[in-house]
């Protein structure tokens, strides 16, 4: 299938840009014979040779050399046993998770199966996984995906295979909870992402290409990045050269304890381009994953608009300040009841200056639903105070 099949995503931060690259969700294996890109992990080159060559004790000692106040120990004779003791414990919590799905192009349709990862979070059959996994769809004026019509787990050194059903899903977040109907499984121990170090020793656990319970190793290679996609909604990541393929998604980025750190979700994909991938850190699912279990979905407080960002230039030529270009206000929402009109321009959220959607985004989202929030508008040349309840997330 052609690559734009895939949802795309550019880098659009501050802190990440990759203009002229592509990120692709490393979705699902297996859709209409797409073209696969496959990145390879080299892992660690030979410097333990280098290092352990002068006065170089038995070859299972450790290699303690002082590289600044921080660090002060570099270890590579046990690698290996690091790893195999990762992966070992936490493969038992990793599942492949296989989609069944209806592809209508030009009006034949054909079903079909796809297939990503999962992590347990409960003994009884809770898992955590993307949300553009199992409840992904896409269209185009020629073929139209539909969502999982059925939803298949299968766990790690089992042939036993568990339909399952979709708990909650949040496509801002992309996190999703499904269920299987089984008791005495492995939970995932997870780890504390917010005391992942840049350069710490990470294995990727999942189902790349179809092939269940692949493990694959590399660092941690930079720590909050944000990343938004073609359609505006920003991810806020850990990066990580770990291989991550189609499939990998939903599966666990783990350290070196075999706690998991991360949800392996994206990576960079294109020409010259290899061992880009990135991952949710775990912290920040743990809201999330509670509020799927017990609501279905994320509850988030709404002011109710469509909006623009005006930029320096754009505000210049129109005579406008820098702000929220107001685009549109939906029904029954809290920006319907206030007095917001279409063309005001919000330049500032309970006296916070905002240039664009996402700093307003983010001061809301700091509110509960119910409050009240005061947004500055620029309006018919002068600047006016309305004041907005939020309600609650459609």
């Amino acid at each position: 299938m052609d690559d734009n099949f895939y949802q795309k995503f550019e880098g659009g931060s501050s802190k990440s840009n990759f203009s002229g690259s592509k990120i692709l969700i490393p979705f699902i294996s297996g859709m209409l014979g797409a073209t696969l890109v496959v990145g390879t992990c080299f892992g660690i080159p030979s410097i333990r040779n280098t290092l352990l060559s002068d006065n170089n004790t038995e070859s299972n000692s450790s290699v303690v050399t002082q590289v600044s106040s921080n660090a002060t120990q570099i270890s590579l004779s046990d690698y290996s046993d690091t790893a195999v003791y990762a992966a070992n414990k936490a493969l038992p919590s990793i599942v492949n998770i296989s989609i069944s799905y209806d592809v209508s192009v030009f009006g034949m349709t054909q079903s079909t199966q796809a297939s990503g990862s999962g992590v347990i979070i409960t003994s009884d059959g809770y898992i955590l996984t993307n949300n553009h996994v199992v409840s992904s769809s896409d269209s185009s004026s020629y073929y139209q995906v539909s969502k999982a019509s059925k939803i298949t787990v299968s766990l790690y050194n089992s042939d036993e295979e568990y339909e399952a059903t979709i708990i909650g899903t949040d496509e801002q977040t992309d996190l999703a909870v499904i269920k299987i109907d089984a008791d005495n499984l492995s939970p995932a121990e997870l780890g504390d992402s917010s005391t992942v170090k840049i350069g710490e020793f990470v294995l990727a656990l999942g189902s790349p290409l179809g092939l269940d319970t692949s493990v694959t190793s590399g660092i941690v290679s930079a720590l909050e990045r944000d990343i938004t996609t073609d359609d505006g909604t920003t991810y806020h990541v850990m990066q990580t050269d770990c291989a991550i393929n189609s499939g990998n998604s939903g599966g666990a980025l783990v350290n070196g304890n075999g706690q998991v750190i991360g949800i392996n979700t994206l990576k960079l994909s294109g020409t010259g381009i290899e061992g880009v991938g990135f991952a949710i850190p775990i912290n920040d699912t743990l809201d999330v994953i509670q509020q799927l279990i017990e609501n279905g979905k994320v509850l988030r407080p709404y002011i109710g608009i469509a909006g623009s960002n005006l930029s320096e230039n754009t505000a210049q030529r129109y005579n406008l300040p820098v702000g929220v270009y107001v685009e549109d206000i939906y029904e029954d929402s809290g920006a319907a009841n206030s007095g917001l009109k279409k063309g005001d321009v919000i330049t500032a959220i309970d006296g916070t200056t905002i240039s664009t959607m996402d700093e307003l985004d983010a001061v809301k989202n700091e509110k509960e639903i119910g409050d009240t929030i005061k947004l500055t508008v620029y309006r018919s040349g002068q600047y006016i105070d309305i004041e907005i309840t939020l309600t609650e997330m459609p």
